[in-house]
Order: structure tokens, then C-alpha cells, then sequence
């Protein structure tokens, strides 16, 4: 066996892992505070790749804006949905507002191909092109930086709810929505803060996602690589997204690379069903499960 290229997979699948985390992250973030499953996740990462695109490529605004600008207009567009189309749906049956989110999935989808068009389009470079070596292995550049950045910005989202107090709010919430109620906290206020957070972290992985294989409306296809990831790891643990997200990773790297490309999505589901096999509700997700 050839060590050194096994490791350089290895490095690349764990690199692609990171970029799936932050996209469950911003899943979990919705899930673990409302439950609700957002379906459209990956509709929403092609979103603020879109805006992206348009502000740096359409409207000539340099990268250091054109960036924020996507992602302030995806939580935006998160703060629209959680207002017009998930609040009016509070109590009502998981599977309503479940039916919600795949509409929502269409729905963006119609509109990227009537304002973009369906046509595959390459983002503004913003990424260094130098060559990564870790050693003797050999990583694409665009690869690395993106699972850097997705590193950075997954530590930065975990320290900010950590000690921001709209961050407590969310973990109070997520954890007895009724203990909540009675603290003072505004429940309806932190859904919606849960819906805006989640979409700007969609945003940022649909621009580094967007980056390194191009925009198409067929973006959301991510999306269900990273439903695999959260229920892997479990709906509702953030270390689960994690954790999900870099497993997940490498097992399409291997599959990938001694099995051939077609085999990427197969082995991906092969270990979904394997790990609801054996543990129902994911590898860290909480012990209860609702039947629909």
C-alpha cells in the first residue's frame, strides 16, 4: 500500500469535511433551537453564493465587501423566512413545517434559474493558488484554504454563542423552551435569531463551497451530503456536526479515490444506514425520537 498517497486522501477528505461541518452547523443551529428540519440548507448555502457572485461580479464591489454584503443579505433572507413562512407554523404537526422547507428548497431554486439562469458560473478568485504541501503530501490549494476558513469560522461562531448573550438565549432555549419562557427570554426573538445565524452561516460555506467547484443552481445537491452529516452525527449536537462532518468526509475521499467517483454518494448512504442501524438517533445526538 502506498502510505503517502493514502495520507494525502486522507488530509483532502478531512479538508471536505470541514466544509461540510460548517454547512451542519448552520443545520444544528435551526434544529437544536426550534426543530425544525431545514430541508433547504443547501438552497440557502447557493444563495449567498449567488449574492456573492452578483456583488463582486456584477456590481464591481472589491472582495472585502462584496463578502459581508452576501452574508448580511442571506441573514437577511433567513430573518424573511422565519417571519412569513415558519413562525405562522408554530404548533402545528413537525411534518407541516418539514413540507415548508423542501417548498422553500424549490422555491429558491426557481428563482436563482429565473434571476442568474441555470448556467454554471466561477466566483472571483479570492483564494491564494499556491500549491499546499503537508509534508510529501499534496493538497489543492483552494481545498485547504476553505477548510481553513471553515476551521476559523466554526471556532468563532461556538465562541461568540458561548459568551454572547443572544448566544445564552439560543442554548437556553434549545435546551427547555418553557424554562426559557419563564426567564424572561423572547422565544419567538431567538428563532428568529436562530434562522439569521444559520442562513449567514450558509452564506460563508455556499461562497467557499462555490469557490472551488463553481455555482450552478444545482448547488443544492451539498445539501444532502450535509443532511447525512447531521443525522450521522445527530440533529441536534453541534460536536456531532463536527465530528459527522469530517467522517463523512473522508469516507467519500476513500470511496472517491479506490472505488472511483460513482461511488462517493453510494458509500456516503451506506454509512448512514449502517449508523442508524445502530444507534437511531445519531452518533452524539440526543436519546428521543418523535414519531411523524
Amino acid at each position: 500500500m502506498d502510505w503517502a498517497y493514502l495520507f494525502e486522501i486522507c488530509l483532502t477528505g478531512l479538508a471536505s469535511g470541514g466544509l461540510y461541518a460548517l454547512a451542519a452547523l448552520a443545520f444544528v443551529m435551526v434544529y437544536k433551537a426550534t426543530r425544525v428540519v431545514n430541508i433547504a440548507i443547501g438552497e440557502l448555502l447557493m444563495v449567498g453564493a449567488y449574492l456573492f457572485f452578483t456583488f463582486a461580479a456584477t456590481f464591481a464591489l472589491p472582495l472585502w465587501l462584496a463578502i459581508p454584503a452576501a452574508v448580511l443579505g442571506s441573514g437577511l433572507l433567513g430573518a424573511v423566512i422565519e417571519r412569513t413562512m415558519i413562525r405562522p407554523l408554530l404548533g402545528e404537526p413537525p411534518i407541516s413545517v418539514f413540507m415548508v422547507t423542501v417548498g422553500l428548497g424549490s422555491v429558491l431554486v426557481g428563482l436563482v434559474e429565473l434571476i442568474w439562469t441555470a448556467d454554471q458560473r466561477r466566483l472571483p478568485e479570492f483564494m491564494p493558488t499556491k500549491p499546499v504541501m503537508v509534508g510529501e503530501a499534496f493538497l489543492a490549494p483552494k481545498v485547504f484554504y476553505g477548510a481553513l476558513i471553515a476551521i476559523v469560522f466554526i471556532a468563532a461562531v461556538l465562541l461568540v454563542f458561548r459568551f454572547w448573550r443572544g448566544g445564552v438565549a439560543l442554548r437556553a432555549t434549545a435546551s427547555d423552551q418553557a424554562a426559557a419562557y419563564s426567564m424572561g427570554i423572547n422565544v419567538p426573538r431567538v428563532f428568529s435569531l436562530a434562522w439569521v445565524v444559520s442562513a449567514m452561516i450558509a452564506a460563508v460555506s455556499g461562497i467557499i463551497v462555490g469557490s472551488i467547484g463553481g455555482i450552478s443552481s444545482s448547488m443544492g445537491l451539498f445539501g444532502l451530503s450535509v443532511l447525512v452529516v447531521v443525522i450521522v452525527g445527530g440533529l441536534d449536537s453541534v460536536l456531532g456536526a463536527l465530528i459527522g462532518g469530517l467522517f463523512i468526509g473522508l469516507v467519500e475521499a476513500l470511496a472517491g479515490s479506490y472505488l472511483g467517483g460513482e461511488y462517493k454518494l453510494l458509500a456516503t448512504f451506506i454509512m448512514l444506514v449502517v449508523v442508524l442501524m445502530l444507534r437511531p438517533y445519531g452518533l452524539f445526538g440526543t436519546r428521543e425520537i418523535e414519531r411523524l
